[in-house]
């Protein structure tokens, strides 16, 4: 069974489906903010399933209650970094803890190279794998 027929990556909500237009990402934004979450911007050019932590474009917008700022942070974001992958994220800070109730992919670079696995073998019959992003192959400044 294929799981991801694309061989996009596959991040947080919203992943399988096509990209969503600017319109949509609006609406989740206004979704989110009835919600009471404060919004953020993030970018990379490395997607590892373990690179939780991407680079924070400007500060998280706790203040902001309209859409339209936060979309003008993330045009800001792409016209930064184009060729990156861009994602927003939402925090939900109702309990005291800012834990992360949303966050989606809205940028991606026109060529992602994807990921291989790799196998080890070590002592006995062990085997060992590890996922290696292609991206990785190149020096950071020169990735997408």
């Amino acid at each position: 069974m294929m799981t991801n027929p694309t061989g996009r990556v596959t991040q947080g909500q919203f992943s399988f489906l096509p990209d969503l237009s600017d319109e949509e990402i609006t609406a989740q934004i206004e979704y989110g903010l009835r919600r009471g979450y404060a919004w953020s911007v993030e970018y990379t050019d490395d997607p590892h399933p373990r690179n939780t932590y991407w680079e924070m474009f400007g500060m998280p917008m706790f203040d902001l209650q309209d859409a339209a700022g936060v979309m003008m942070e993330l045009q800001n974001c792409r016209k930064t970094f184009p060729s990156h992958y861009i994602r927003m994220m939402a925090f939900d800070s109702t309990r005291g803890v800012e834990s992360i109730a949303m966050s989606f992919i809205v940028n991606r670079p026109a060529n992602e190279p994807g990921f291989g696995l790799v196998r080890q073998e070590t002592s006995g019959r062990t085997l060992r794998y590890t996922v290696h992003s292609y991206a990785t192959d190149k020096p950071e400044a020169q990735r997408y």
